[in-house]
């Protein structure tokens, strides 16, 4: 089993794409152990003090001029984990709930929150037995940290909550006395070190950036099939276009296309004697639309990949100065930010999407037959297909609509303006569900329209793409049940299949990086 070692802010996007999928250890070094004891020290001396510490002998929020007593320091840690434990909703996905464990234990880890070892160890513990600690998904405006959700993590680790164990609550306390681990007595301020930051929101963003990465590149494909299914024109992915703009996402997508459309028939066969000018936007415009979303997701993998190594727990320990400072760094605003622009991105791909399946059934337009069937009238071939995907893009343009804007006071206004993080980055789940739906029925038209052309093919990768359709959905002559159809394109679409085609592309070693560029 490979082991991911956290050292200080070091975890990359492939890291990070491993904690995701699990199969993975954790462990830290030695030398982070020394700056994790170093930095505990400062609290432990702080709550043997006189002086009024937040979060170490005061209570918490609005109650932050409560003294507490030393007999009771502990007692506060676990009354706030306790109290703080009020989610609802279906639980997280236990991905999203790994990366919550790995990015808390790296937070940790880095040496400001003035934990213990054996905070760290067991986050660390817990991840690498697999078990996934009981998470509701709904409760956290993504302000003061995501305390709703990470304060249910806590209490699995502490063995009064519960774990999922193949989708079953179960006891956390039985589940870690089945692996071995000790449940966690929380010490001073380690209950707030564990409940106050972004980690929540963070993987879920991060769970939508990486389960969105094979849709994209299938978009990719799906879209240049149905450049040629319509027997459209290369002449706008012409890299000269691209240049004089200068947008980079834009660049790198002209690219794309130009390696998935090389060496197509269908192409060749319309090269002289096209009485059509220009193709419609929806083909002409794949770089600039496509390209902007890319650039999006790309700030947003930076943003994401910043906040993954960040400390965002209060108040931090500067244990070189011997002093504890209360901030803000919980506020998850970037986190907010980043997921709306991933929001509009992934509506706007699947937007395009919509548009290139209705050119496709307009004989007008495409001078393919009538919505795709030879029989128009007898059957109704694509019409309705695609009136699912006009009304999944308009689902999505409504829940495109910004998070981070919405903010509601609480904690009787003292945390008076919050991000919505979290449910900035939830709902990216069910919009990405939208689009690979949209793209399954593209998929399933471009294929359609590419036979009409026979005996001409496509290119390689275009004809190994249709291909991998067929073995799955027979061409569709007649009207017959679709819906399990577009369920089994759609699949292809999610599961990575057309983003194996994108990546074995014959000029995959010269192509930009998907995400960051080289």
């Amino acid at each position: 089993m490979k082991t991911i070692t956290l050292n200080v802010g070091t975890l990359a996007l492939n890291d990070l794409h491993t904690l995701h999928a699990g199969g993975v250890k954790l462990t830290i070094t030695e030398s982070v152990r020394e700056t994790i004891r170093v930095s505990h020290n400062v609290v432990a001396r702080a709550a043997a003090g006189d002086a009024a510490v937040y979060g170490v002998n005061t209570g918490f929020g609005k109650l932050a001029n409560k003294r507490i007593s030393a007999e009771d320091l502990e007692t506060l840690q676990v009354n706030l984990i306790r109290s703080h434990s009020v989610g609802v909703g279906e639980p997280l996905a236990p991905a999203v709930v790994r990366l919550m464990l790995a990015l808390k234990a790296a937070s940790l880890s880095r040496g400001y929150s003035g934990v213990r070892e054996i905070v760290v160890d067991t986050l660390l513990a817990v991840y690498n037995a697999g078990l996934v600690p009981y998470v509701p998904s709904q409760g956290s405006v993504g302000a003061s940290g995501d305390l709703a959700p990470l304060s249910h993590m806590t209490l699995a680790l502490i063995g009064e909550g519960e774990m999922l164990e193949n989708g079953q609550r179960v006891s956390a306390a039985a589940a870690l006395a089945k692996a071995g681990i000790a449940p966690l007595k929380l010490a001073a301020k380690e209950g707030l070190a564990l409940i106050n930051g972004t980690q929540t929101s963070t993987a879920l963003a991060l769970h939508a950036l990486l389960t969105f990465e094979p849709v994209l590149e299938a978009a990719l494909v799906v879209g240049a099939m149905t450049v040629d299914a319509a027997r459209g024109s290369d002449g706008p992915f012409d890299p000269r276009i691209h240049t004089v703009r200068g947008q980079p996402g834009q660049i790198d997508v002209a690219q794309y296309y130009r390696a998935l459309l090389a060496g197509s028939e269908i192409r060749h066969s319309h090269e002289e004697d096209d009485d059509r000018v220009q193709d419609p936007y929806c083909l002409r415009c794949q770089p600039q639309v496509v390209g902007a979303c890319l650039d999006q997701l790309r700030h947003a993998a930076l943003v994401l990949l910043r906040e993954a190594n960040a400390v965002t727990d209060n108040p931090l320990v500067f244990a070189d100065t011997d002093e504890m400072i209360s901030g803000g760094n919980f506020h998850a605003e970037p986190v907010a930010l980043a997921c709306d622009a991933m929001a509009v991105a992934i509506a706007e791909v699947g937007a395009i999407a919509e548009r290139r399946i209705a050119m496709l059934i307009d004989g007008s337009v495409s001078r393919l037959p009538p919505f795709l069937t030879a029989d128009a009238g007898l059957n109704s071939g694509f019409m309705i297909a695609h009136v699912t995907a006009a009304a999944l893009a308009s689902e999505n343009k409504s829940l495109a609509h910004p998070a981070s804007v919405d903010s509601l006071p609480t904690s009787a206004n003292q945390e008076d303006h919050v991000s919505m993080a979290t449910f900035a980055a939830r709902r990216l789940q069910a919009m990405i569900a939208n689009t690979s739906h949209i793209l399954g029925i593209e998929l399933l038209a471009s294929a359609q329209g590419i036979e009409f052309l026979r005996p001409m093919k496509s290119s390689v990768a275009l004809e190994e793409a249709h291909g991998l359709l067929r073995a799955e959905c027979k061409s569709i002559e007649r009207d017959r049940y679709m819906a399990p159809e577009i369920e089994r394109a759609t699949l292809l679409v999610r599961n990575g299949a057309l983003s194996k085609v994108f990546r074995a592309l014959p000029a995959a070693d010269n192509l930009p990086t998907l995400w960051i560029p080289a």
